[in-house]
């Protein structure tokens, strides 16, 4: 477990999973919550029995964003900006340029940077009662933690600026059908799917994931002839591991393979 209650944490069998843990809140964030989560990441990143990722909430929300109390503007106006490059800026860098599979289990309503750090996950799960909400609007805000560039990538720029400039709920099977998310999940499922995933991708190649997670990432920005030669040079280095000849031998004797990570 952390040392801050508002991140739960606990690491078995190569996963390490964070539970968003100030339910009464709904999980919104407090600068406690952020430097806690964030030091998590740091550690996932860090140590090499680390293997997969699962960020889940606790109660019935996954996260509701930023806490509002802690940004009101009548105890003096507040610089957003220094919130934004302090606390969620580095969180959404340490995400995705983690090599390593990350999970998110969305439990519950997923609002502003709620929903874009989920949509930032490697893959997605969502309870179906689940809703996300790009709720920025409603307070006159813009959208952060990476809204403004995953949204149009992932579903498109009207639907993009549908979500954000209405701020309509968004219900879990929707947000799956869209892209926005791998899958809806009837939610008394939802955790043992999601830590099953991240059990079996934590006994994977790891190595191979993270290069895999690198090279889909790279690919919204590279030209083809760009991505062709990264796929070239990460291939020669997955080929190379220890993972890969661990993976023939065992495809060809006919058993599972045991990969280690390396």
């Amino acid at each position: 477990m952390s040392s801050s209650e508002t991140i739960l944490v606990s690491l078995d069998g190569g996963v390490l999973t964070l539970t968003l843990n100030r339910p009464e809140k709904l999980n919104s964030f407090n600068e406690e919550m952020h430097i806690a989560l964030r030091a998590a990441f740091e550690r996932a990143h860090a140590e090499d029995d680390i293997r997969a990722i699962l960020l889940t909430g606790a109660g019935r929300g996954f996260c509701a964003g930023q806490d509002l109390g802690d940004r009101d503007p009548s105890l003096g106006v507040p610089d957003l900006g220094h919130t934004i490059e302090t606390f969620y800026n580095p969180l959404l860098r340490l995400i995705r340029s983690l090599e390593k599979p990350v999970i998110c289990a969305v439990n519950g309503v997923a609002a502003g940077a709620g929903a874009n750090i989920a949509f930032a996950c490697d893959i997605t799960l969502a309870a179906r009662s689940a809703r996300f909400i790009q709720a920025f609007s409603k307070i006159g805000l813009v959208p952060d933690s990476g809204g403004t560039w995953s949204l149009p990538r992932l579903i498109g720029e009207q639907r993009a600026k549908a979500l954000t400039l209405t701020a309509e709920p968004l219900n879990a099977e929707m947000a799956a059908d869209w892209g926005l998310i791998w899958r809806a999940v009837d939610d008394d499922k939802l955790m043992d799917e999601a830590t099953g995933l991240a059990r079996r991708l934590a006994e994977g190649p790891t190595r191979g994931l993270g290069m895999t997670k690198r090279a889909i990432q790279a690919a919204s920005t590279n030209s083809l002839d760009e991505q062709l030669d990264l796929e070239r040079d990460l291939q020669r280095q997955a080929g190379r591991s220890a993972d890969y000849a661990e993976g023939v031998a065992a495809f060809l004797a006919k058993r599972k393979p045991e990969f280690k990570g390396k």
